[in-house]
């Protein structure tokens, strides 16, 4: 077993992934419909940005890995139906927003956007376009999966104003596409990827998954050497965390099926060597960009950003997050809409929001997420500036978590200097471990703790 590997498997526990703090399994059903409008209404600033999402639940097929809150339908007369609440859902909000408010960044996930029509792509942007400023420059993204997907849903996107584009490859290898129920042919991938850089989206990433069923070393270096020559301008290489008690039908994977641990750390290893080799920057969390990319070059001037969309480089918006299961944030709260999309439905219908939960963050909370989004963002933490901003003595304040992190220093995944706290480069594979040191909630003795998916 190599270095590399040992450490992988000495610091593979389960652990948030951080697109917030307190993570979202500590919102809570108190949090009221009344305390949402009442957030939105105390927190407008109008020279704060807005970051706005939908989600578009639908798609064609059930993707048996799959832990996105989503509805597998063959009758697209559901989505249309949708759309319509959606609209509701956005007018309300809207008329609580100060319309100088400027939208610097909109993402549409899922489920899969693309499941609409062109024409509906074209009127759901409509809907949000006459309702919300949104700046000429804008970071404006989409989810994209190549099964039915046509030019044409490209091109509405594009005339939509959409610039970004994340294409849902996972792995090529047949045999693994089959016991996951997501086939998509080379080719299909690679036709595809081909519209979008011929319609011109600035911006292209491409989603792989490791930990599938019948996921070898061989087939995944097989996946990489196709799509690394293609040179999309990202990766998100995500780790398949198999959690059937939550997923249900996860239990369509046969646990015997998925590779061991041995392998999957053999696959970490195998990806940290080829994207590096290939010239991509690991930015943290399984990401990885060209050294040109904005992205990189706002973690290296300390403007990166981490929230519900994972990174971005808008730290400083509010998510306004319109659709079942969406959650919103302002710098003071979390918001989470109704999962259930019948019961979303008819909250909206009712002519209200869709609360379902959420949480009031306390001083303790916004320090700790600050703490945490700088180990995760600017891969440093200065001690003296942190102290200054929060008016607190930092080693007295976290000397809970700075006794946790020597032995981590010992390893080299950070340097434990008089003043700062700064993560290395081996360190950036293991950003979660480093993260949940400053963690308060981790850190209380409850037998009910939320159950996270392993961070190697």
């Amino acid at each position: 077993m190599s270095q590399f590997t040992a450490l992988l498997e000495k610091y593979s526990k389960p652990g948030p992934r951080y697109t917030s703090y307190p993570t979202a399994p500590y919102f809570h059903t108190d949090f009221s419909e009344a305390d949402w409008i009442d957030e939105i209404t105390t927190s407008q600033d109008p020279a704060r940005g807005l970051s706005l999402y939908a989600h578009i639940p639908f798609c064609d097929t059930l993707c048996y890995y799959c832990g996105c809150n989503m509805v597998a339908t063959g009758d697209y007369n559901k989505a249309s139906h949708y759309l319509g609440f959606l609209e509701q859902e956005m007018d309300r909000v809207a008329k609580l927003t100060d319309p100088r408010r400027q939208v610097k960044q909109l993402h549409w996930g899922g489920g899969t956007p693309t499941y609409l029509k062109p024409d509906d792509i074209r009127r759901l942007m409509d809907m949000m376009r006459s309702r919300f400023s949104i700046a000429p420059d804008a970071e404006m993204g989409c989810e994209a999966d190549p099964r039915e997907l046509t030019r044409e849903h490209l091109v509405a996107l594009r005339e939509s104003g959409f610039n970004r584009l994340s294409i849902g490859v996972q792995d090529l290898d047949e045999q693994v596409q089959k016991s996951v129920n997501r086939v998509q042919p080379e080719e299909l991938i690679k036709t595809v990827y081909g519209w979008a850089r011929e319609l011109g989206f600035s911006s292209i990433n491409m989603d792989l998954i490791v930990g599938l069923p019948h996921q070898t070393l061989e087939s995944f270096a097989h996946t990489l050497d196709k799509v690394v020559p293609w040179a999309p301008d990202r990766f998100a290489i995500f780790a398949y965390a198999h959690v059937p008690w939550m997923k249900k039908h996860q239990k369509l994977i046969s646990e015997s099926d998925l590779p061991s641990f041995a392998t999957r750390l053999d696959l970490q290893q195998l990806i940290h060597e080829r994207l590096g080799a290939a010239g991509y920057d690991n930015i943290g969390m399984d990401h990885y960009a060209r050294p040109e990319d904005e992205m990189i070059k706002a973690q290296a001037s300390k403007t990166l950003w981490r929230n519900f969309q994972g990174y971005t480089t808008h730290k400083d918006c509010d998510i306004y997050a319109f659709g079942a299961s969406s959650i919103s944030q302002t710098p003071n709260c979390y918001m989470q809409n109704e999962k259930n999309l019948k019961k979303y439905q008819e909250l909206i219908g009712k002519g209200g929001l869709a609360v379902e939960r959420g949480l009031k963050l306390t001083r303790d909370d916004q320090i700790r997420r600050d703490a945490i989004t700088r180990i995760m963002c600017d891969l440093e933490l200065d001690k003296a500036s942190f102290a200054a901003a929060w008016n607190i003595d930092f080693d007295s304040y976290f000397a809970d978590g700075l006794a946790d992190l020597p032995p981590l220093a010992e390893d080299g995944l950070v340097s434990l200097e008089p003043t700062r706290i700064v993560v290395s480069d081996l360190g950036r594979l293991f950003l979660r471990n480093i993260a949940m040191c400053f963690d308060g909630y981790l850190k209380q003795a409850n037998q009910d703790q939320p159950r996270y998916s392993r961070t190697a």
